[in-house]
């Protein structure tokens, strides 16, 4: 007899239980939840422990969904079945019931990110009423293209911080200055949810950025977190990249990953002329 329940906030050991036993056999490659893992995830994508859900076989969870939650909608940050009871409507219900709750207290808005050879989870979306958006393209930094410069092949860029051509100058910069001169949430194109204003915000101590300034403003800036994702990629002058590329080039070594690019944050001709290749990617998909 199958059995339902959205959680608590006291039911972190349940729903890492529940993810290990549903999620990480689809996933074998990942790394096992454990509880600090998942309290991150509480810190950095708001999940919300009262949208998720844990489905059961007597006391076994066999089902389980994780649900983040801020202003503008909830996503459906993981939802899977345990192989052995995959096609009984399962995540169906997970999902419906879900919505049931926030067709109630909101928000209406409901999206998920599906990483693309996870068939299942499309065919769930997709059958539940669910449209997909847009894909969000993942893409590698080839571990050359961003140490070299135009000067000739392999020649490696300066690494002082400090560049007065033209008056402008690569500084180091923080979450927290780029909100002090409104940088950080103005205009701030679509992005993938752990990669939005408050996912930055709320990880602005592991962050690491570079700015391109002149006197009067910051003009570009680049963050990332050690040792190769790259969070944030912006420029606020029309230069055809040469700014974004200044700061790609004070990167260290190694093939630097971009993930979860919405093909309206920057455009993928751009990422390919500075050396970014895609590697995948996953759909969005969206309900109210």
């Amino acid at each position: 007899m199958s059995s339902y329940r959205f959680c608590r906030t006291d039911d972190v050991t349940l729903l890492v239980d529940a993810l290990n036993r549903c999620w990480s056999p689809h996933f074998p490659d990942e790394p096992a939840v454990t509880p600090a893992s998942f309290k991150r995830s509480i810190r950095d994508l708001q999940v919300w422990c009262s949208s998720c859900m844990v489905a059961f076989s007597g006391s076994d969870p066999i089902g389980v969904l994780i649900g983040a939650k801020r202003p503008s909608g909830t996503l459906i940050h993981k939802i899977a079945v345990h192989p052995d009871h995959v096609r009984q409507g399962h995540g169906r219900h997970l999902l419906t019931s879900l919505g049931s709750k926030l067709a109630i207290l909101g928000p209406p808005r409901m999206v998920a990110e599906v990483q693309e050879t996870f068939d299942a989870a499309s065919r769930l979306f997709n059958a539940s009423g669910y449209a997909q958006e847009t894909f969000l393209t993942d893409y590698v930094l080839h571990p050359t293209a961003h140490t070299t410069r135009r000067g000739g092949p392999g020649q490696r860029e300066d690494r002082d911080t400090r560049d007065d051509r033209d008056g402008r100058f690569v500084i180091p910069v923080t979450i927290d200055d780029l909100a002090a001169n409104g940088l950080l949430e103005e205009a701030h194109p679509q992005v993938c949810w752990e990669r939005s204003v408050e996912t930055l915000s709320a990880r602005k101590d592991d962050i690491v950025g570079l700015a391109v300034a002149s006197d009067e403003r910051i003009e570009a800036y680049l963050l990332y977190v050690k040792p190769t994702e790259i969070l944030s990629l912006r420029s606020f002058v029309d230069d055809g990249g040469a700014r974004l590329r200044q700061l790609l080039s004070r990167l260290g070594p190694g093939a630097f990953r971009f993930p979860k690019v919405h093909p309206a944050e920057i455009s993928k001709e751009l990422l390919e002329t500075f050396g970014f290749r895609p590697a995948g990617g996953h759909l969005l998909y969206a309900a109210r």
